[in-house]
């Protein structure tokens, strides 16, 4: 066997398995390998009954007080089990369609339970509990068990013991780094790390192999970001671009003054249009710090110049937002000016009719998602290439587009707001424009930290809200209840929001899980106020645009991290209407308390990411990972900022001593 070696070799995986690992893009022995765990599970010491909260993950030991019973409910077969503490509390457990537990359970005999807690007072339970003898939990809780990203039907264990069989295969990868990088700075060899990451034998060990791992992640990305930062330095501006006044009179009729960072950096963007070589700037502005005009009016300037813009967004939605909104500006200000959408979901003839106005140049901007850069797309002189949120313009895009008429300036918006230091090492192949202020008329978001206790507070006030011609979101960490994790739960929580506000308000889930097409449906629907509430995962920390929402509920908010949570609370303060954040702290601790003062105390994007990486630390291997759109398999740029530092350091040195080959691997 070798890498690439197709996972059918490895014993136990047939046809039906295999597509379940193809799900997770995992196709060859190479593929799992650096498939790494999200997370790992440190199982606790059992606790008492009355000790685990409502919803905690817990583990309970005690006796079992009398033989289990089945019931059927319709096709469903019911274990039910009491167990007994050693305070003399009891614990009624469940399991769903597992009938031979019933004849493995013994009155009178010892177990430990772990699961999720559900009810209150004496009326407590878990439901499907992972069953332990006391001995075999001990030996487990001395360990750290890796959690990984899975799909229906592929268990934990069936992934661990394909990842065992090809560590024992014979085959493993060739050390990626040379002797005197990894003495330089401390990094053990990486099939050491490979195999640490997945079976780590404790903490001590699984740091040096996380640290590697992410130390070269980190650098041959760098690496990579610095060859292309060459690569465009050297691309000549061939679009004669000028200066019109036309840009200046739109500026005047706006009803608003753009504020001094704003002209700021339509000043930085001008002059890289007019410029020699062709422009690779990143805008990172604060949510609501007005980016997109600074966009507008910079393919205004363009498409004066008689050349064609691209704007991409993530999301169909966030798309035809943009559409509409320049479609609005044009009529309203007497521009003369053309704007198409062009979106995956248009049917053929509709696509044909657009992709006609683009290549005969009757369209000055183009408005889109990924569906821009198909082969069917032929433009007529695109200079400037805008991408909205978390899509960096990749080399493959710019490739892209350069076949279909020269290599265009690229603009990319970003709205997650990393530390300066951080973001020059992230984007070293971008001139960066900051964006630091909020208009003037902006309402500031009104905050508030909360425990559990409030929610029935809570729900009142967004019904309030809705009643007011508002809406709302409520964010949780997870899909659905799981074994794994703790959490609100997206399904469960719609359930209680439906039961808890009156009927005529409509409450819907959006999660990442839903075809691409419902999601669609449901933002469109929020989006006209069909939808009043919106239960979510942080599937809409990007891409939705409803300056009719006022609240934001954040359920768990200690699990998130603070960059997070503030990308999640400019969801809404969108609009003239003062907004509010609800941040949901289930735990109350001192160190979520902390943590969360500062969001309470601070809308500013810059100040929260800074203080959020004050107060993780170096090495915090079991810190909240941020989501955000420079994305890593298993660095985070806050738990991994020491790491970064040093990988940049590493990068410079090799690029300065030898050159590495073009196609350098990136784990």
């Amino acid at each position: 066997m070798n890498g690439d070696s197709s996972i059918r070799e490895l014993r136990g995986i047939g046809d039906k398995t295999a597509g379940l690992f193809h799900r997770l893009g995992i196709f060859t022995l190479r593929d799992l390998l650096f498939y790494y765990p999200r997370t790992y599970e440190t199982m606790e010491a059992p606790v008492p009954v009355r000790k685990a909260l409502f919803r905690d993950r817990a583990a309970v030991r005690g006796i079992l007080t009398g033989s289990p019973t089945v019931r059927y409910v319709k096709k469903l077969n019911i274990v039910n089990a009491v167990l007994r503490d050693e305070e003399g509390t009891s614990l009624s457990v469940s399991w769903f369609n597992m009938p031979y537990l019933s004849k493995s359970l013994h009155a009178g005999a010892q177990y430990v339970f772990y699961g999720n807690m559900k009810g209150n007072g004496p009326y407590r339970r878990m439901e499907q509990p992972k069953l332990y003898k006391p001995d075999d939990y001990t030996a487990l809780s001395r360990t750290l068990q890796p959690v990984y990203s899975l799909v229906k039907g592929l268990s934990r264990k069936t992934l661990q013991d394909a990842i065992k069989r090809a560590l024992e295969s014979g085959w493993m990868p060739e050390e990626t780094l040379e002797d005197k990088l990894r003495q330089d700075y401390g990094l053990i060899p990486l099939q050491d790390a490979l195999r640490e990451i997945h079976f780590p034998e404790g903490e001590a060990a699984l740091i040096p192999a996380r640290r590697r791992l992410v130390f070269e992640e980190f650098y041959r990305f760098i690496i990579n970001v610095r060859r292309l930062k060459e690569r465009v330095e050297q691309e000549p501006n061939t679009f004669k671009i000028r200066k019109d006044p036309e840009v200046d009179r739109l500026i005047g009729l706006l009803p608003y003054e753009l504020t001094g960072a704003q002209q700021r950096t339509l000043k930085e963007v001008t002059d890289d249009l007019l410029g020699d070589r062709v422009m690779n700037r990143l805008i990172q502005g604060d949510v609501g710090s007005g980016k997109t005009i600074v966009a507008f009016l910079a393919m205004y300037m363009t498409a004066l110049s008689g050349y064609q813009s691209v704007l991409m967004a993530p999301t169909e939605v966030l798309a035809k937002q943009h559409y509409e909104n320049f479609c609005r500006m044009t009529e309203e200000y007497g521009l003369s000016l053309s704007t198409v959408l062009l979106t995956g979901s248009m049917g053929a003839a509709e696509k044909k009719k657009v992709y006609e106005t683009i290549a005969s140049h009757r369209a000055d901007i183009i408005v889109g998602t990924h569906a821009l850069i198909q082969d069917a797309v032929h433009y007529d002189a695109p200079a400037l290439v805008i991408t909205d949120e978390q899509h960096r313009f990749g080399v493959s895009q710019r490739k892209t587009l350069g076949e279909k008429g020269g290599s265009p300036h690229v603009l990319v918006m970003s709205a997650t707001p990393i530390p300066r230091t951080l973001a020059m090492i992230l984007y070293g192949d971008m001139d960066i424009s900051v964006m630091d202020e909020l208009p003037k008329n902006r309402l500031p978001i009104k905050n508030a930290v909360v425990d559990v206790e409030y929610r029935p507070k809570a729900y009142r006030f967004i019904e309030k809200q809705v009643r007011e011609g508002h809406q709302a979101y409520v964010i949780c960490p997870l899909v659905e209840e799981s074994e794994l994790s703790s959490g609100e739960n997206v399904q469960d929580y719609v359930r209680i929001l439906r039961a808890a506000l009156a009927k005529d308000i409509r409450v819907e889930a959006l999660t990442g899980p839903m075809k691409n097409d419902e999601k669609e449906a449901v933002m469109a629907a929020f989006s006209r106020n069909e939808i009043q509430v919106l239960v979510s995962t942080t599937v809409i920390e990007v891409g939705i645009d409803v300056r009719n929402a006022t609240v934001m509920m954040i359920e768990n908010a200690e699990r998130f991290g603070l960059a997070q949570l503030h990308q999640l609370r400019g969801r809404v303060g969108r609009g003239d209407a003062q907004s509010y954040c609800i941040f949901v702290d289930s735990t109350m601790s001192e160190e979520s308390q902390k943590r969360l003062a500062v969001l309470k105390e601070s809308n500013d994007g810059f100040h929260i990411a800074s203080e959020d990486l004050k107060l993780r630390g170096p090495g915090d291997l079991f810190g909240i990972r941020q989501s955000g759109e420079v994305s890593f398999r298993l660095a985070d740029i806050y738990n991994d900022a020491a790491i970064l530092k040093e990988a940049e350091e590493a990068a410079s040195k090799t690029l300065n001593d030898i050159v590495l080959p073009a196609e350098a691997a990136v784990l």
